[in-house]
């Protein structure tokens, strides 16, 4: 297992993981202020045509090389979703 390492690091186009370890996505960009090192969160795309997604940062978990591990499941981010819609 990889070592966890800093949200300033994510790039474009990393998977992104629900709590199951199901393929959600990728992260289609990073929000934060690198400045003053806060965390906003990730928009994630769920397909190559779909539209992107708003994951705040309380709900990801776990950061390694090259994968974003969230904290939610599969209804967890269809709530998320709704809650944006």
């Amino acid at each position: 297992m990889s070592d966890p390492i800093s949200w300033l690091l994510v790039e474009r186009g990393w998977n992104v993981v629900d709590s199951a370890g199901g393929d959600v996505g990728t992260v289609d960009e990073v929000r934060g202020d690198t400045e003053k090192d806060i965390f906003n969160g990730l928009e994630v795309s769920s397909s190559i045509f779909g539209r992107s997604h708003f994951v705040p940062s309380e709900h990801v978990a776990k950061i390694v090389e090259g994968c974003v591990h969230l904290d939610l499941d599969g209804d967890g981010l269809k709530r998320l979703e709704q809650a944006a819609s």
